[in-house]
């Protein structure tokens, strides 16, 4: 079947007025103003063109270090006078081309059969789409070069099959967060540091439309009724969408992005986010089936940590993956991802993450990993870590492993357990055998500050032992903080486990 139908008669929509475009002033150094970009990374230029239609370079100058408190004071000045109205605007060349596809796309769907062009992939229906819009172009009487056809064409295939405007920040490597707020402003994370988004929603009800494709795709939704929803995309990334009432400024869409390539530890350790011996502790640990949490705050690097510590699991295990949105990607050919499920309309039916845990024990797993535990599914877990389960993960927001095995005790406690607080102590001390604590420095990287081995109970307290630990020494020019992994030094207590597997004289060497 086709998917083209009948010709629509003329007329498009006007693009509406584009408000300034504002960049927040860095904290440290007075720094060069940024200045208005022509144009972005949206389009990439066809070889020949002139350089004239990339996107502009903004200079920048490096921070300078603090030399007394009269220049902190300054700085912190500047900061309150800093004005920034945090809209995206799309100017130059990429604004040009929005505007034109404004006038080309309610044409074009009229020529268009949607149920049939859903049936074709992004390359069949460009190749299907370019005679049309050649013709749409010809009645609205615009001319337009060839680079102009190639970024028309792709925003238009975006707007249909894809997700709009979010297509080219999902597709850029280096974006590892997308924060929608509303249809004017979007921001990006690169290399740990936000920065406003040169992209733009038609209105509120595109957005809206595109985060009802996002959630719809993995079978939840999203509305006025049930205006907060979790998804995932494709290719793992986590979703959070939340629409008005409750968003004051319009639909909000949080993408955490992942690598498409799985992250090692090996890789974690090249980066700088541990020493070459933490990196050897942490690999015989998951290898020797130690019960590991992983602690650390939002955008800290828990979860990818969590993927690179899996490596390290025996293929021939069979292991269980518990998330309420599946973000984990395991390597092991035997691994089976379970998924919560949220309330229907009736606020029935929901499926928790105590409830598969529960479940998960009657499926012979040989390992149990959470991909977040923030409520009374802890103790579920730590059940199932002494039952024969050695080698279950799980993460959990903290900033310290002692405030970890607080959480953990607290979270329990939540859950109306009717039994004293040292019995749940004494719980955890039984279970847990390694606390990774990880950390988002305020430079943008992303560290491994802590292994805290969890020794056992002395009175009614948990008693931990420190085996590394990074310290901050420094701050360079460019303002990337400076410290060292050390370890302390000590006889591991978790050096039985390796001993069971053959590791404890590498681990030992590791460790001291």
């Amino acid at each position: 079947m086709s998917a083209f139908g009948k010709k629509g008669n003329a007329g498009g929509l006007k693009p509406g007025g584009r408000p300034a475009f504002g960049v927040a002033r860095p904290m440290k150094g007075a720094g060069t103003p940024a200045t208005a970009q022509r144009g972005g990374e949206q389009f990439p230029p066809i070889p020949g063109e002139g350089a004239g239609e990339g996107p502009a370079a903004v200079p920048s100058a490096a921070p300078s270090r603090p030399t007394s408190s009269a220049e902190a004071i300054d700085r912190l000045n500047e900061r309150m006078a800093a004005v920034n109205d945090g809209n995206s605007e799309v100017g130059g060349f990429e604004a040009s081309v929005h505007k034109i596809k404004e006038q080309v796309l309610p044409r074009l769907l009229e020529r268009v059969d949607p149920e049939a062009a859903a049936t074709l992939s992004k390359e069949e229906l460009s190749e299907e789409f370019r005679p049309i819009i050649m013709e749409v172009l010809a009645e609205l009487k615009v001319t337009l070069n060839r680079r102009e056809q190639f970024a028309l064409e792709k925003v238009l295939i975006d707007e249909l099959l894809g997700f709009g405007p979010l297509e080219e920040l999902l597709n850029d490597p280096d974006v590892s967060d997308i924060m929608v707020n509303g249809p004017d402003q979007t921001y990006i994370e690169k290399k740990g540091k936000l920065q406003l988004a040169p992209i733009r929603f038609r209105d509120e009800q595109h957005l809206f439309q595109i985060a009802q494709r996002i959630v719809n795709q993995v079978g939840r939704r999203v509305d006025q009724t049930t205006p907060l929803a979790d998804a995932r995309l494709k290719d793992g990334s986590r979703v959070n969408v939340i629409v008005p009432p409750l968003s004051l400024r319009g639909t909000a869409i949080s993408i955490r992005k992942f690598s498409e390539k799985p992250i090692t530890l090996d890789m974690l350790r090249d980066f700088g986010s541990m020493s070459d011996k933490m990196c050897t502790a942490l690999k015989i640990a998951g290898a020797c089936r130690m019960n590991i949490v992983i602690s650390g705050g939002t955008g800290s690097g828990k979860t990818t940590m969590l993927n690179a510590l899996s490596k390290m699991i025996d293929p021939g295990e069979r292991v269980l993956t518990i998330e309420d949105a599946a973000e984990l990607r395991l390597q092991q050919p035997h691994w089976l991802p379970l998924e919560t499920r949220p309330p229907n309309l009736e606020g029935q039916g929901a499926i928790t993450i105590g409830d598969l845990v529960k479940n998960a024990l009657r499926m012979r797993p040989d390992r149990i990993i959470l991909g977040e535990i923030r409520g009374a599914e802890c103790f579920d877990l730590l059940a199932a870590m002494n039952t024969g389960h050695d080698g279950s993960m799980c993460t959990l927001h903290a900033n310290s492993p002692r405030e970890c095995l607080g959480r953990m005790e607290n979270m329990i406690l939540m859950g109306d357990i009717k039994i004293p607080k040292e019995a749940i102590s004494r719980q955890i001390a039984e279970s847990v055998d390694l606390i990774v604590q990880v950390k988002r420095l305020r430079d943008g990287s992303r560290r491994t500050t802590n292994i805290t081995e969890v020794i056992g109970m002395e009175g009614d307290v948990i008693v931990t032992q420190e085996l590394f630990k990074f310290e901050y020494l420094d701050e360079s020019e460019d303002g990337k903080i400076l410290g060292e992994f050390r370890s302390s030094g000590l006889r591991p207590y978790t050096l039985e486990k390796a001993r069971q597997f053959g590791f404890d004289q590498a681990y030992l060497e590791a460790c001291l």
